[in-house]
């Protein structure tokens, strides 16, 4: 008995100080992440196989050959790029609150930035190479970060106007050069789908090693420790962009000296496209709507956590981890989901009708909290908690299957525009989600949160039933 008490509390030296709950959490998130990959594996494992391009045996073995190197090349750049983000992500607020500054108007500083320069970005980077773009986008998160170490409000103001703008072209310049050299180098629409869902559970699993990686920087360098580690990792990406990527652009390059491919035109061309087309209008409006919904419950959970008083307190740094495993499984599953979805769909509308049941089941994860806090909030913990996850395995979902939508019918020449005038409703709503957490009743919040998947669900609904117009180019 002495020895098996010896062990039990040479055991407990090693363990994390984390209450029961917690411990029982990620270890079986940890676990059902697990078994979730190893299944989306063995189903998948004959996939290639059964999405072949048309031609002989030989032919289609060397094309997906092709496909996987260039599809690994893009996805270890993304990695890359998204463990940077996320290290800043996770002690920027702790960062702000280490230097004495205003946090909300540094935060805000960047949304209006992001609304800004929005609809004239992705002009631009249409028209200068997508390549180009990305790799200013790395230059502007080597300075950005630099700027992070200085105390001065008004540095770290204009550093959060340049994270406004690098933050477009994250979101723009790396899925228009993914989706244009996918196209380019012949490979099936099919299998951009494929990229997407990895680039989903890539993202997942890069925001759990972020903050296991940032918080050993920060004990060992201070707050600024996951910035100097962001500048590093950026630089890395840097390179491996400017070495290994090929360039290209919204319009034959060979007609770039032509008057009327000037960029106004760009400009002009993508916000008349988006407006005339009532497909890519709803697809602005759906990732507008989810993301702002997706981007107000990350500010929600912690303190909504907190207020219930969970047993033994919380340790975010343990819920984080199981929620972004939740966003892991979401992006594993999201091709099986689609390949079952695609038996009872016609006309190839299985993306939309996937979109439609992810939105719904958001719609329904936020809704739950909302009535739980407006009768008995403070005994529904474990229910809350739950609701979160399942909030967080949508998210997984719906960022390869919107990627898939967009993909499907946004121009090739226009993919860069487009995409940045969608985050000029998008960053509004995220400005107006964050002055309603410091308004609103935390039920009224959910409630609205959950209106607003609701809302993308039944604008993705109208999709199922309308006209497909896949536009790849535009003349």
């Amino acid at each position: 008995m002495a020895i098996s008490i010896e062990s039990n509390s040479l055991l407990a030296n090693f363990l994390p100080d984390w209450p029961v709950w917690a411990m029982n959490l990620l270890i079986g998130m940890s676990v059902l992440t697990v078994i979730v990959l190893i299944l989306v594996q063995f189903l998948s494992s004959g996939s290639d196989s059964a999405e072949k391009s048309n031609g002989s045996e030989a032919e289609n073995q060397k094309k997906v050959r092709e496909f996987k190197a260039f599809r690994n090349n893009y996805i270890m750049v993304y990695l890359v790029i998204m463990l940077a983000d996320w290290m800043q992500g996770t002690h920027m607020y702790t960062l702000y609150l280490s230097y004495g500054v205003n946090i909300s108007a540094l935060f805000l500083t960047g949304f209006f930035s992001g609304a800004v320069f929005a609809p004239f970005l992705g002009s631009a980077v249409d028209k200068f190479g997508r390549k180009k773009s990305c790799i200013v986008y790395c230059v502007l998160e080597i300075i950005i970060n630099t700027l992070e170490h200085s105390t001065d409000f008004r540095t770290l103001l204009f550093g959060r106007v340049l994270g406004g703008i690098s933050t477009n072209l994250l979101f723009s310049a790396f899925e228009s050069w993914m989706t244009s050299e996918h196209r380019k180098k012949g490979f099936p629409e099919s299998w951009l789908s494929q990229t997407y869902a990895a680039t989903s559970i890539g993202n997942g699993a890069m925001a759990i090693l972020a903050g296991i990686v940032a918080q050993l920087l920060e004990d060992q360098l201070g707050h600024i420790g996951p910035f100097q580690g962001a500048i590093a990792l950026t630089v890395l990406a840097l390179v491996m962009v400017a070495v290994s990527w090929e360039e290209n652009y919204g319009e034959d390059k060979s007609e770039n000296n032509d008057a009327t491919n000037s960029l106004y035109k760009q400009f002009i061309t993508g916000w008349k496209t988006t407006i005339s087309d009532s497909n890519i209008l709803r697809i602005g409006l759906i990732q507008s709507l989810s993301e702002g919904a997706m981007y107000t419950f990350v500010f929600m959970w912690v303190p909504t956590l907190l207020s219930l008083d969970p047993p033994g307190g919380l340790p975010t740094g343990a819920v984080f981890s199981a929620l972004m495993m939740a966003i892991t499984m979401g992006g594993a599953l999201f091709p099986p989901l689609q390949n079952m979805v695609s038996k009872f769909t016609r006309d190839g509308k299985e993306a939309e009708t996937s979109a439609f049941i992810v939105y719904t089941l958001a719609a329904v994860s936020m809704a739950v909290p909302s009535l739980c806090f407006g009768s008995a909030g403070a005994s529904c913990f474990e229910t809350v908690l739950i609701c979160f996850v399942l909030c967080e395995f949508c998210v997984g979902l719906f960022m390869p299957v919107a990627g898939t939508l967009r993909s499907k019918y946004i121009p090739d020449s226009l993919q860069g525009a487009i995409l940045n005038i969608f985050r000029l409703p998008l960053n509004s709503i995220v400005v107006f989600g964050t002055y309603a957490t410091d308004v609103l009743e935390t039920h009224n919040i959910f409630m609205l949160v959950s209106v607003w998947f609701l809302c993308a669900a039944l604008l993705q609904g109208t999709m199922i039933f309308s006209e497909s117009s896949t536009k790849k180019k535009v003349a």
